[in-house]
C-alpha cells in the first residue's frame, strides 16, 4: 500500500448492527509511513437497494440478451474529514507520518429496509473512505454494515392464527389410475422469530400402490425483485426436516417434530419498492419413480420481534455473549435479563423478559459487495453476509434441503 501502513474504518458499537433512527459512529484510522499530500480525506455513507439480471431469447444468430435492473436511494451523503473540497481548489494539503483517527456519526433516517443480500439484488448500506491524492491513484477503504427494520409479530395481523389445509392427488401408472394419497398438514400459528421451532403436525395417507420415497417439510424464501418493465421471483429452500419412506397402502404421522428458523431477513422488506420477502411453508409427498410430489404449502410471516405470548413460555434469559463481555467489564452480571440500555435498540413495552437476541449471519451465505468504480486500490470489507435477529432458545437448527438450496 505504498506510504499507506493502515486505512480502515471501524464503528462504535462493534457489531455495525443498527437500527433506522441510529447513530451511526465510528472513525477512520489512517497510519502513515511517511507523510502523505492529498486534496481531502472524504467520508460517504451510502444506503440504496439495487436489482439486475439478464435474461436470453431467441437461438442462433437471432439470440438476443436483455437486460433489466432498478435502483432504489434511501441515502447518499458525503463529510470531509480533512482538506478541502474538490469545487475548492485543487491545493494538497500534507497528512503528517504516524497515526491519525478521524471521528464521525450519521444519523440514519426512519423507515429503511433491512439490509438483503442475494445474487441478483440488494439492500446494501456501506461507508466508504476515499483519499483523493493529486495525479495518483486515490486509495479507498470500505466497510459495510447491517440495518434491522423491526417487524413486530405482536402488530402483525393473524400472526396467532392455526394454520391447516388438506389436499389429495391420484398417482397414473400407464392407463391405470391408483388409489389417493392424501396429507393433512398443521401448524399452531402463522408468525414466528429466527431461532423459534415450528412444530409441524401431518396426517398423511397413502391409498395408492406405489410406496412413497419420504415426506418432507421445506422452509422457502421466495424473493420477488422488480426491475423497471420485468419482474423476476426467485425461490430458495432454506431449512428442510425429512420422514422416512410410507409404504404403499399405509399412512403416517408428523407428531410435532421441529423445523428451526435459521437467521434470516424479516417478511415484506418493508421500505425497500423493488424486492419483496416471503415465506412459505410446504409439506410434501414424494412417491417413488415418476411423478410430481403432493403439496401442501402455507405462507408464514417471519420477524423481528417475538409474540408475547411466545416470550412468556421461556424463563428470563441472560443476554447473548457479545452483551455478557460487556457487563463482566462492567462488573455486573445480572440473573435476569439484559437492561433496557444494553439493548441496540427500544425493547418493544408491554413484552416481559423479552431476551435481547444475538445477531447471527444470514444462512444464504457470504457476497461479494465490489461495485462500479471499486478497483486493486479499493480495501476494506469486501465479502459481507447481513446478520439478523435470532433468538436462541435452546433449538438445534434443522438441515439444508439438500444441496444446500
Amino acid at each position: 500500500m505504498g506510504k499507506l501502513k493502515i486505512f480502515e474504518i471501524s464503528f462504535g458499537n462493534g457489531s455495525g448492527v443498527y437500527f433506522p433512527g441510529n447513530a451511526v459512529d465510528g472513525h477512520v484510522t489512517i497510519e502513515l509511513k511517511k507523510s502523505m499530500k492529498m486534496r481531502g480525506l472524504r467520508l460517504k455513507f451510502e444506503g440504496k437497494a439495487h436489482v439486475y439480471w439478464s435474461e436470453e431469447s431467441g437461438t442462433g444468430d437471432d439470440k438476443k440478451t436483455y437486460y433489466y435492473s432498478a435502483t432504489e436511494k434511501y441515502f447518499d451523503q458525503e463529510v470531509l474529514l480533512f482538506g478541502i473540497w474538490p469545487n475548492q481548489g485543487s491545493e494538497a494539503k500534507e497528512l503528517p507520518s504516524g497515526r491519525h483517527t478521524f471521528p464521525f456519526q450519521f444519523i440514519l433516517p426512519l423507515g429503511l429496509p433491512s439490509s438483503y443480500e442475494a445474487g441478483i439484488g440488494y439492500v446494501r448500506y456501506i461507508v466508504t473512505c476515499n483519499i483523493d491524492r493529486p495525479w495518483k491513484f486515490d486509495p479507498k477503504t470500505k466497510r459495510p454494515f447491517t440495518i434491522i427494520a423491526l417487524l413486530d409479530l405482536n402488530q402483525q395481523p393473524n400472526c396467532m392464527q392455526p394454520l391447516q389445509a388438506t389436499s389429495k392427488k391420484h398417482l397414473c401408472c400407464l392407463c391405470c389410475k391408483s388409489g389417493p394419497i392424501e396429507a393433512t398438514f398443521k401448524i399452531e400459528r402463522q408468525g414466528f422469530v429466527p431461532g423459534e421451532a415450528i412444530k409441524l403436525f401431518a396426517e398423511i395417507s397413502n391409498g395408492s400402490n406405489r410406496k412413497m420415497s419420504k415426506s418432507y417439510v421445506d422452509l422457502k424464501m421466495i424473493s420477488t425483485f422488480r426491475a423497471t418493465n420485468k419482474t423476476k421471483i426467485v425461490v430458495r429452500n432454506v431449512a428442510r426436516v425429512t420422514r422416512p419412506p410410507i409404504e404403499k397402502q399405509s399412512e403416517d404421522t408428523w407428531s410435532g417434530e421441529e423445523l428451526v428458523i435459521p437467521p434470516l431477513p424479516p417478511s415484506f422488506l418493508a421500505g425497500c419498492n423493488i424486492i419483496d420477502v416471503r415465506y412459505v411453508l410446504q409439506l410434501n409427498v414424494d412417491p417413488s419413480g415418476l411423478g410430481l410430489d403432493l403439496e401442501v404449502p402455507f405462507e408464514i410471516i417471519i420477524g423481528s420481534v417475538p409474540l408475547m405470548s411466545v416470550v412468556q413460555m421461556f424463563p428470563p434469559m441472560l443476554p447473548p455473549p457479545q452483551i455478557m463481555d460487556r457487563m463482566y467489564a462492567w462488573g455486573t452480571v445480572p440473573s435476569a435479563p439484559a437492561t433496557e440500555d444494553l439493548y441496540p435498540y427500544p425493547p418493544p413495552s408491554g413484552i416481559p423478559n423479552l431476551p435481547p437476541p444475538s445477531y447471527n449471519e444470514c444462512i444464504t451465505g457470504r457476497y461479494n459487495i465490489t461495485e462500479e468504480g471499486d478497483d486493486e486500490h479499493t480495501t476494506g470489507k469486501l465479502e459481507y453476509t447481513p446478520v439478523y435477529p435470532y433468538y436462541n432458545w435452546g433449538h438445534t437448527p434443522g438441515a439444508l434441503p439438500d444441496g444446500g438450496a
